[in-house]
């Protein structure tokens, strides 16, 4: 792979675009100038470009010198509502958003390989470089899914990346199954009768029945979750009340669930409804329980967590690729397209990360120091699985 980890003037190229997307941030569903962006580069190269798909996504299509297999490569775009606290040339000029989680460059690294294949294309087959929207909380990839990715473009296998900070720079991570957790949210609406709070008997508290809530939701994972099993219910949120001396009419707690199967699911789900009406029973309030399945648990395709490695190991060296990390228990919608075609996600190592900050922190950046491996793992996936036949 050294033809493009050595290629200086495409690695300048994907950092000059990483640091533009990075100052220029664009949050879900919202990446125009993003998209557009990416759309003009993969043009100028003489690539086939769809655009508008999942709303702002974009679909690049590179045809091989040979037929052969469609192969999906899949980068996200969109940044976070974050307040950036770095203070670098490159730096958010958007108030409240900021690439805090480094999809300025998955993006750059996709567009780079983009460009080196569309360049070089001596491979049996077509690979679709798919630039996703809306990766954080809102869905993108499954938009993307519903919008017809998988009908307009014949793709028989996709594959996704994502920096790692905590794992050394340079370094792949990927193991067959779940790598990460699906995402589930809840709010739970109690309404009770408010009062005097110095006569709170002439009430019916909220308040103390969202407390009580708050402490009964950790039993959920501690004495109804398998120990054997994996799972996480936190609470995130909590809302009710306006002064000192009244009892709120009603309380409102929200909060996150994450899981790797869906029995588990299935199970957190049930329990936490039946201790919400539970208790709101023991307190005589009432209840609603709103509870959203998010994303799915990311789960590789075990053929294709092999092959991936063995392509990791082409490009950094089998002892720089670690074939069991522990799944995390972060969400990543590139589940949705999982779902639909078999596939592997894979972590690249980033490093400390920015003054040690790792993933949604307001002092992250990406390490372009990763740049030219990032890219050069997508072309050597490209070479691997699109190879002509001898």
């Amino acid at each position: 792979m050294s033809h493009i980890l050595a290629d200086d003037a495409l690695t300048a190229r994907m950092r000059e675009w990483r640091h533009h997307l990075h100052a220029h941030p664009e949050t879900a569903f919202e990446e125009v100038k993003t998209a557009a962006l990416v759309a003009s580069v993969l043009r100028d190269h003489g690539i086939d470009v769809h655009e508008g798909i999942g709303r702002t996504g974009v679909v690049g299509v590179i045809r091989g010198t040979a037929d052969g297999p469609w192969l999906g490569l899949r980068a996200d775009m969109d940044a976070l509502d974050v307040h950036e606290g770095n203070t670098f040339s490159h730096r958010s000029t958007v108030p409240g958003k900021m690439h805090a989680c480094g999809h300025d460059g998955h993006t750059a690294m996709l567009l780079g390989a983009a460009v080196h294949l569309a360049a070089n294309r001596e491979f049996a087959g077509t690979v679709a470089v798919i630039f996703q929207p809306a990766e954080e909380n809102e869905g993108g990839g499954r938009a993307m899914v519903e919008d017809g990715l998988f009908d307009r473009f014949p793709i028989e296998s996709v594959y996704g990346l994502h920096n790692w900070p905590g794992l050394e720079a340079g370094r792949f991570a990927i193991r067959p199954g779940p790598i990460m957790a699906s995402y589930d949210i809840f709010e739970i609406t109690l309404d009770g009768q408010g009062a005097h709070a110095a006569m709170p008997h002439l009430g019916r508290d909220a308040l103390l029945a969202s407390a009580q809530l708050v402490v009964a939701l950790q039993s959920v994972v501690a004495r109804s979750v398998s120990p054997l099993e994996s799972a996480v219910v936190s609470v995130t949120q909590i809302h009710g009340g306006d002064t000192w001396n009244v009892l709120p009419q009603q309380a409102v707690v929200r909060g996150t669930v994450r899981t790797f199967s869906p029995e588990v699911q299935d199970l957190v789900e049930r329990r936490i409804s039946e201790l919400a009406q539970g208790i709101a029973a023991a307190q005589g309030v009432t209840v609603s329980v709103r509870y959203e399945r998010r994303y799915p648990p990311t789960i590789n395709a075990a053929a294709n967590a092999r092959l991936a490695a063995d392509v990791a190991a082409q490009v950094a060296g089998a002892d720089r690729v670690d074939l069991d990390p522990q799944p995390s228990m972060g969400a990543e919608d590139f589940a949705f397209m999982l779902q639909q075609r078999p596939g592997a996600y894979i972590w690249l190592g980033a490093g400390p990360g920015q003054s040690g900050c790792m993933l949604h922190n307001p002092g992250y950046d990406f390490n372009d120091e990763i740049l030219s491996i990032g890219a050069a793992y997508w072309v050597q996936l490209v070479r691997t699985v699109l190879a002509p036949a001898s």
